[in-house]
């Protein structure tokens, strides 16, 4: 029997379920745990103010050591880019659409909101992007699970919304998406689209039953952008955006990195073969750019630290 230890919002089970089916495809017994993670328990502040490393990664792994469950399921974009040494990552599943959806009721793309337009979002990395294309909207925090986010853009709280497109690609929630928004608009989080299996370290019977999960593009890619993550230091106040993809042999990165009233954006473009140096060096680019100077003004110290989980 493989236990998964598994948030318990709606997205969160979505993709336990679907590693689960995987699983059970392929002959084994499985179970899900749901497990409540800190992430889940404060819903009524914006995650950049909550500022809690691993808040939606931390008990989860807690019940791994405990061996309460044998893996876990994360999106990517949750798991720190710094993991301890009695995990691993076993797989990283093939990656849903990795861009950012703008949903409205009434507004066919971003350029064409109205002055002073209520944008819905709790990402930091979001708002610095949408303040420094639009420095006129009003950007509004937004949380909750799909649905509530959807329904309250119904009620007319938002004029539109900013969600990731895969969860609502999965959900089968794609109703009210005007338009995806390319990466050099709004450049999307480290890792997102992509799901994350962790076990713990040497643990070769759970490795061998995930190991056909993993998908060489995808762990390629989301290398390449948490490399970046890990140099930059950055995490939940601090809007960082990175978009990797293959092209032939060679990898794209695509980055950004700006202060969150969007006064201040940088974006750096760079290929490569090795995804960990490319992710390495476009780092070190912005941060030379002025990277270094956001960072600290946001944290007010270096910038060597190791990067909580990015929202």
């Amino acid at each position: 029997m493989l236990r998964i230890g598994s948030r318990g919002s709606q997205l969160a089970l979505w993709q336990a379920n679907h590693i689960a089916d995987e699983l059970r495809i392929r002959g084994h017994q499985v179970k899900i745990e749901i497990i409540k993670t800190t992430g889940d328990k404060i819903t009524d502040v914006a995650l950049a103010k909550v500022g809690t490393k691993s808040m939606f990664t931390k008990e989860i792994e807690e019940a791994l050591l405990a061996r309460r469950v044998d893996l876990a399921v994360h999106s990517l974009k949750d798991l720190p880019t710094e993991i301890a040494a009695d995990f691993e990552i076993a797989a990283v599943t093939r990656r849903e659409d990795a861009r950012d959806a703008f949903l409205s009721r009434h507004f066919d793309s971003l350029p064409g909101l109205p002055e002073r337009a209520r944008v819905g979002t709790s990402s930091l990395r979001r708002q610095a992007q949408l303040l420094a294309l639009r420095p006129d909207l009003s950007v509004l925090p937004l949380r909750g699970n799909v649905d509530t986010r959807l329904r309250k853009l119904e009620d007319g709280e938002y004029d539109a919304i900013i969600l990731a497109a895969a969860g609502l690609v999965r959900l089968g929630r794609t109703e009210r998406i005007r338009t995806i928004l390319p990466p050099n608009v709004m450049c999307p989080a480290v890792g997102q689209g992509a799901l994350a299996i962790e076990i713990r370290s040497g643990d070769t019977e759970t490795r061998a039953a995930t190991e056909f999960l993993d998908d060489l593009a995808t762990r390629a890619t989301a290398s390449c952008e948490r490399a970046l993550l890990r140099q930059l230091g950055g995490g939940c106040q601090v809007p960082i955006g990175a978009f990797a993809e293959l092209s032939g042999a060679s990898l794209r990165l695509t980055a950004v990195v700006a202060r969150p009233d969007g006064s201040e954006l940088i974006r750096e473009f760079q290929e490569g073969s090795d995804p960990e140096e490319l992710g390495r060096r476009t780092g070190q680019a912005l941060l030379r750019r002025g990277g270094k100077e956001i960072l600290r003004d946001v944290y007010g110290r270096t910038t060597t630290a190791p990067a909580p989980q990015q929202p």
